[in-house]
């Protein structure tokens, strides 16, 4: 373990979430129409031309995800051939080489072994970053995908996301505008975070709220960083996949396990007036890596608040959370396929 990663145990003195680098790495280049053969080495440093395609042109997409250290001693990583697909999916999107599937996942199992020793214990876990983007140094190639490439694996030691306790979010419905391009919103790109950032910041300013959910033409749809469930007894509305916004593998996860936990799931398009009259009793939640499951306390729309039932995390929210963190941590059987052991 390197200094980056030594941490204290207090809980206090722990980084914010992403903020520390595991100390390897994992590395393959395109170029000539084929993949190099990958490599390991310290975090540190890359070479990269200021003419990069990235650079100028926002040639890049990215996953993210977690393994966890089980209680005997194992580390295990969370639907990683969900992922893969996913970014090969956002790379043929954006006209990009794609990983090769062996590749990758020997990428990013090869760098979980060599961190082993720095994946936290239970609640935190060690979250994957792999990384794609344009390397062709041309700064006249607006128009035309770059023929080199580089992948990334990265790896990040995270704790407890709700160290202190889940508190319920604000959030603004913003019905104008949207999160980011409509046929770009299942990609899972940097210009994407970056478009819906304005927006979040300007209401973090005029509202007091912790993120938006975007609405456009007051169709729900979801945050900039998460996708949107509504919950209550026995029901689980969420907005139907579509190109417009992020397939989050979360939010996949927790759709497929609600029904054994006797929850119908339905998948369409609903409004913001449909959505306010179902929380008047109802939960709303954020579904993403990072957190998992997230409860919504009040909406903000047209800058008067709307409580989300009593305006607390609610116990469906607090349930369906705690069963795929449980899954995830090894104490609660998981579907098949779902865990790979490193």
């Amino acid at each position: 373990m390197n200094a980056q990663t030594q941490i204290p145990n207090q809980p206090q003195a722990r980084p914010a979430f992403g903020s520390v680098l595991a100390s390897t790495m994992a590395m393959a280049t395109y170029a000539g129409g084929r993949w190099s053969a990958h490599e390991f080495k310290p975090v540190g440093p890359i070479p990269l031309s200021p003419a990069a395609h990235v650079l100028h042109y926002a040639s890049t997409l990215f996953e993210g995800f977690k393994a966890y250290r089980w209680d005997d001693g194992s580390v295990n990583v969370f639907r990683m051939d969900r992922h893969i697909q996913r970014m090969q999916q956002s790379a043929r999107a954006l006209a990009l080489a794609e990983p090769e599937t062996g590749q990758l996942a020997e990428m990013v199992l090869g760098v979980i072994d060599r961190v082993r020793e720095e994946v936290p214990e239970a609640p935190g876990a060690l979250y994957l970053r792999p990384l794609l983007f344009g390397t062709t140094p041309n700064i006249g190639a607006a128009a035309t995908p770059p023929s080199e490439l580089m992948l990334l694996v990265m790896a990040s030691p995270v704790w407890d996301y709700f160290a202190g306790g889940m508190k319920p979010l604000k959030i603004h419905v913003e019905t104008q505008a949207t999160r980011c391009a409509s046929h770009l919103g299942m990609v899972k790109t940097g210009g994407n975070y970056a478009a819906a950032m304005g927006p979040t910041l300007a209401a973090k300013r005029e509202y007091g709220v912790d993120q938006v959910l975007f609405c456009p033409g007051g169709e729900v749809q979801e945050t900039g960083a998460a996708n949107f469930l509504l919950i209550r007894d026995g029901h689980i509305l969420t907005r139907s996949l579509d190109a417009t916004f992020l397939h989050g593998v979360t939010r996949d996860s927790l759709l497929k396990v609600a029904p054994e936990l006797g929850y119908r799931v339905e998948e369409r398009v609903f409004t913001v007036a449909e959505m306010l009259e179902w929380v008047r009793d109802g939960e709303a939640a954020l579904s993403g890596t990072a957190a998992v499951l997230a409860g919504v306390g009040s909406l903000m729309v047209e800058g008067r608040p709307h409580p989300v039932g009593n305006g607390e995390v609610g116990p469906h929210t607090r349930r369906l959370r705690e069963v795929l963190v449980s899954m995830q941590q090894g104490t609660r059987p998981a579907p098949e396929g779902w865990l790979k052991r490193v």
